[in-house]
């Protein structure tokens, strides 16, 4: 038999907190729990979920620091390709699952165990994507899924706890709220069906943006080859310029939004987020795309996007054709070097210019819709001749 502890990946929320206590009586074996760090714990927070998977029963609890890794596997990708999932949503969340899983396979490679848990639940996205990367690396894994696989709801996991005399705060249990590096999703009774926003002490990172309103602000990004190095004239590595931006752009509730989209179950799903250094970066990386690539390059890499995001989306960042896209993306980024300027204010983000020494518009003679430089009058009107043949034999061919 398999005496080993199992291993779980623990958020420090309510359904892995549950797991801790529910996993022990049932399977009555030890639990080792497992924090991968993918951004936004700050050292308190994670002395608080260490202190929790103690005081719920782990035997032990550890941490791995994976922000860096996140940013140079995942993010820069999803910068890259401009991700946003249906237009709006920057898979602030998700993205990370795949790494996760990544370090919890390691780990019990490390410790020699057999069984992994996660506290996700049979209606949510989370499930297909830890179980889909364990599975990607490594198919005789086992797992299980105290939540889903019990279909336990939210009252029942606290009553759980309460009559163990396991207490949580109280606060923490009325919304799931998933912090991450490319930033925050909550989930509550407000996103259950598609009508209502949720309250606005609910948004974790910018509760008090229109109370108190800041003044606007501007604020200056240098990219070099699609990787951001530089805010407002100070350098960063990458991460370090992520959670400066974030704590920037969330005073201003910049990245909010509520997303209404198909689930990798095949249902619609509502979920809300805020993301303000992610849909900053995203954005500002678009308008230099527009200034240094070609049409063809971005008519491509709109394709390949569509794609990738919804790969990501559905945890299967390790299937090789993401290493393909990746590819594409890493040459087309070759050229994405310049400075963006951009104003916040509240509720508000404008990209007010770029410049590049790959700028395309600067190598133009020409300047539009003012002067010509690159062909002559003839070559315009002979142009627009050649281009109106396609629409003119369509009418006579229709007898109109």
């Amino acid at each position: 038999m398999d005496n080993t502890p199992i291993v779980l990946a623990y958020s420090g929320g309510l359904d892995t907190s549950f797991c801790i206590p529910w996993i022990k009586e049932n399977y009555s074996k030890d639990v080792i729990t497992l924090t991968v760090d993918t951004g936004g714990l700050s050292e308190e927070k994670k002395r608080k979920i260490k202190k929790r998977a103690l005081y719920l029963g782990a035997k032990e609890h550890y941490l791995i620091d994976s922000k860096d890794e996140y940013f140079e596997k995942i993010i820069k990708y999803l910068i890259a390709g401009n991700i946003k999932k249906g237009q709006l949503y920057p898979l602030c969340v998700g993205a990370e699952r795949g790494l996760q899983a990544e370090k919890l396979a390691s780990f019990m490679l490390e410790k020699n165990l057999q069984t992994v848990a996660h506290g996700c639940t049979a209606a949510g996205n989370d499930q297909i994507r830890f179980d889909v990367a364990l599975k990607t690396i490594n198919p005789k894994i086992k797992i299980i899924a105290p939540v889903r696989d019990n279909n336990w709801l939210r009252e029942e996991q606290i009553d759980f706890l309460k009559k163990r005399k396991l207490y949580l705060d109280e606060s923490e249990t009325s919304y799931s709220i998933n912090h991450g590096l490319w930033g925050v999703t909550i989930g509550g009774i407000e996103t259950l069906d598609s009508c209502e926003t949720i309250p606005e002490d609910a948004w974790p990172l910018s509760k008090s943006a229109f109370s108190s309103p800041r003044k606007p602000s501007q604020h200056k990004l240098i990219f070099d080859q699609g990787i951001p190095k530089k805010l407002n004239g100070k350098s960063y590595n990458p991460v370090q310029l992520i959670e400066k931006l974030e704590k920037i752009a969330c005073e201003y509730a910049i990245g909010r939004g509520i997303h209404l989209g198909d689930t990798i179950l095949g249902t619609k799903g509502r979920v809300a987020f805020e993301a303000p250094a992610a849909i900053i970066l995203i954005e500002a990386h678009r308008e230099l795309e527009k200034l240094v690539l070609s049409s063809h390059q971005i008519k491509a890499k709109e394709i390949l996007s569509s794609i990738y995001g919804d790969l990501i989306h559905e945890g299967k960042q390790l299937d090789l054709v993401c290493e393909d896209i990746e590819t594409f993306f890493s040459s087309s980024q070759r050229r994405v070097t310049g400075e963006v300027s951009f104003s916040l204010k509240p509720g508000n983000l404008f990209i007010s210019g770029v410049k590049s020494k790959h700028s395309l518009l600067s190598a133009s003679s020409g300047k539009y819709g003012e002067k010509i430089g690159d062909w002559s009058a003839e070559d315009a009107r002979g142009f627009s001749n050649i281009l109106s043949i396609s629409g003119s034999l369509q009418s006579i061919a229709s007898g109109d």
